[in-house]
């Protein structure tokens, strides 16, 4: 750990701040530095852990939420589910950009408020697909055998539809995961996604906007390729999901 403690390593720094304002990619900082000489390799790789962060919270906030309602108005529909359902469809039909600005806006920013924001985007989606699957699946002979032999609404609810409603889920998840990381960036574009000290892609990209004109490309090409690589990686576990799904549908 030697070059950690000098701080250099092939001549590299790995030191966060430097006396280089705007100095173009190096052996000293191998993406170069940003108007604030901060190394803009370190600032990436943290807004990837951001990124990651955010989205991983958005996506379990919003499963926590859609999931349950999603099989409690599936399974008991009437009233209930009408309701539930005019509310997640009224959300759905609003586009993702801006109700995530909306709800980012009232709530302010921040890690916890970015994914809450995230959370109302996307628990439709989760609240939707369980919700369907579990009307196809509570008339399944299986479950109407449970019923008539006296079991109750959380053992049916768990034991019989559960496991059968959730095999969809991976797919939607690497997808809305992929596509909060594209809503996640736009929120730090407009200022809206986490406070400004925080290292951040979106926030990076606006202020390497204005640089941009005048040869500074280097602070807008990593934290954009970054947010590129991560989505397209996201997306392709997806689709690749998607396909082992309906392979095993066909079978």
């Amino acid at each position: 750990m030697k070059f950690l403690e000098a701080n250099n390593f092939f001549g590299y720094s790995f030191s966060m701040l430097s006396n280089d304002i705007f100095a173009p990619p190096s052996l000293n900082h191998f993406c170069g530095t940003d108007r604030l000489g901060r190394d803009v390799c370190l600032r990436t790789l943290q807004g990837s852990s951001l990124a990651i962060e955010v989205v991983f919270l958005a996506i379990l906030f919003s499963l926590s939420l859609g999931l349950p309602l999603g099989l409690l108005s599936g399974y008991f529909g009437g009233f209930f589910d009408k309701c539930l359902s005019l509310i997640m469809d009224t959300i759905f039909s609003i586009p993702v950009i801006l109700l995530s600005v909306v709800v980012a806006f009232v709530l302010g920013k921040g890690i916890l408020n970015a994914a809450l924001a995230l959370c109302i985007v996307y628990s439709p989606q989760y609240f939707r697909l369980i919700r369907n699957q579990t009307i196809l699946v509570k008339s399944e002979t299986y479950v109407e055998a449970a019923q008539v032999a006296g079991a109750d609404v959380k053992k049916i609810i768990f034991k019989y539809i559960l496991p059968n409603v959730i095999t969809p889920l991976p797919i939607l998840l690497t997808l809305n995961a992929a596509d909060a990381v594209l809503v996640l960036g736009s929120l730090g574009f407009l200022g809206l996604g986490v406070p400004a000290d925080v290292p951040e892609w979106g926030g990076d990209l606006n202020l390497a906007l204005a640089a941009l004109p005048t040869g500074i490309w280097w602070t807008a090409l990593f934290p954009g390729l970054a947010m590129f690589f991560l989505v397209l990686g996201l997306s392709f576990i997806g689709e690749d999901l998607e396909e082992i799904f309906d392979s095993q549908n066909s079978e």
